[in-house]
């Protein structure tokens, strides 16, 4: 059971800001295991967005509740994957070449360019979700966390490490990346033949055609994957799974 709920544990603490402590200390030996349970936080997060997004509907509009949702799709993270976006604006939009681009991903302040994806990714998932009728909404809500914790695997089976010296992501790098990636994807496809049946064709040519041209350009660009181009993978997933819900309707 230990060889279970400690990895659990490390991915929670990671991906979300629950005040979970129980065994922090493992944490170190538990990273790269970690990776296996990063679709069960996406799932846990998406239950709890569900739950909401279905009561809130009750009392709201649903423009109102999709606001809603983006501040706790956002904050569920601590707004990390935001920060990791605005990040990847910034070095992957400047004309710079690669190290340079690297060193301003690196700077905590954010540029114009940072500032403007987040605002065009922030409509973009509320222009999408304030389309939607209630019940394709509520399963919207449910499967953009998962798709998007399930995209941040894999990315790191897709992609090696760019920074030489090292970084948070690359704690999470292991020989086990790209099997984690298989039963990520094993999940995310049980999950939406179960709950979303008729979602599967858009949501696999749009999130994973969206995915594989954001790690093309990470890889031309900066020559693999970072900590912030993962936080905007996740980011950039949620959106694609919520344009793929979009063309249900």
């Amino acid at each position: 059971m230990k060889s279970f709920f400690v990895p659990l544990s490390t991915a929670i603490r990671f991906l979300t800001i629950l005040p979970l402590s129980w065994r922090a200390g493992d944490d170190s030996s538990s990273f790269s295991v970690s990776l296996y349970f990063f679709p069960v936080v996406g799932a846990l997060i998406g239950s709890l967005g569900y739950v909401l997004a279905a009561l809130l509907c009750i009392f709201l509009p649903i423009n109102v509740v999709a606001v809603c949702m983006l501040g706790l799709l956002a904050f569920i993270s601590g707004c990390l994957h935001l920060d990791g976006l605005a990040d990847s604006a910034d070095g992957l939009l400047s004309s710079r070449p690669r190290e340079r681009a690297l060193e301003i991903m690196k700077d905590s302040r954010t540029g114009a360019m940072g500032v403007v994806a987040i605002v065009f990714l922030l409509l973009g998932k509320y222009a999408a979700l304030s389309s939607m009728d209630i019940k394709t909404f509520c399963l919207t809500i449910f499967f953009m966390p998962l798709a998007g914790r399930c995209s941040l695997v894999f990315v790191m089976a897709m992609q090696n490490y760019a920074r030489k010296e090292g970084g948070l992501g690359q704690l999470f790098y292991s020989e086990k990346s790209k099997k984690a990636a298989a039963l990520s994807l094993l999940i995310l496809m049980f999950l939406l033949a179960v709950f979303a049946p008729s979602a599967i064709p858009a949501v696999s040519i749009i999130l994973f055609c969206t995915l594989f041209l954001f790690t093309r350009w990470c890889r031309v660009k900066l020559g693999g994957a970072t900590g912030d181009t993962l936080g905007a993978a996740c980011e950039i997933a949620e959106t694609a799974t919520a344009i793929a819900f979009v063309t249900l309707i």
